[in-house]
């Protein structure tokens, strides 16, 4: 059975995380919804190059395009449509992703605050229980940093920092982003294959 997630990218460092993520669902067969900050639209042009820029319709249009799929597997909902299925909890999605996640943004979310379409999707996760992972990229974490992300984790939201692990030995920037992503695919229960797994590396004698 197809399964939803709702998919985030705000202005912190490490956009490519949330576009790889986006294409490892749609290749396992999921239907998406994307959302994006102000800021994560700055992030996207500033590190990838990508101007996807403007109203609901053109944007939809932008990531159709790109990622190769129609509106029935992807739709990108503007953060201030209210009128969008993620703002309620009768048509919430099976699991809601922040990939990367500004300390800003998980201040707000911290704080239960729904100024946004993106909050809110991320306060009616936690209203109805359902996963809600956040993926933050900053360096160093201050005390308040490290206090939201408690009281999140608390409520239990699953905190997976931008921190790779290097046992495999990565080649490339694409190892080191596929280990992450990997590691949300875990939390998610979607099959990947994007990073050596510990207990089966090249030197473990397996064959």
């Amino acid at each position: 059975m197809k399964r939803h997630f709702a998919v985030a990218i705000t202005g912190a460092s490490g956009a490519v995380y949330g576009v790889r993520l986006i294409r490892e669902l749609l290749a396992a067969g999921n239907r998406l919804s994307i959302l994006i900050s102000s800021s994560g639209f700055t992030v996207l042009e500033e590190e990838l190059k990508l101007d996807w820029r403007g109203d609901e319709e053109a944007v939809n249009a932008h990531l159709h395009g790109f990622f190769k799929a129609g509106h029935d597997n992807l739709t990108y909902y503007a953060d201030s449509n209210f009128h969008s299925p993620l703002a309620s909890g009768s048509a919430a999605p099976d699991a809601m992703i922040v990939a990367p996640c500004s300390m800003g943004s998980l201040a707000r979310i911290a704080a239960g605050l729904s100024g946004t379409l993106l909050e809110r999707a991320a306060d009616v996760m936690l209203k109805e229980g359902k996963p809600l992972l956040l993926l933050p990229r900053e360096t160093p974490f201050s005390v308040i940093h490290l206090e939201n992300m408690l009281k999140l984790a608390r409520l239990g939201v699953r905190i997976i920092p931008a921190m790779p692990g290097f046992y495999g030995h990565p080649q490339t920037i694409d190892d080191i982003v596929n280990f992450v992503v990997g590691k949300i695919l875990d939390q998610l229960g979607v099959e990947g294959n994007l990073f050596k797994r510990w207990g089966k590396m090249p030197d473990s004698g397996e064959k």
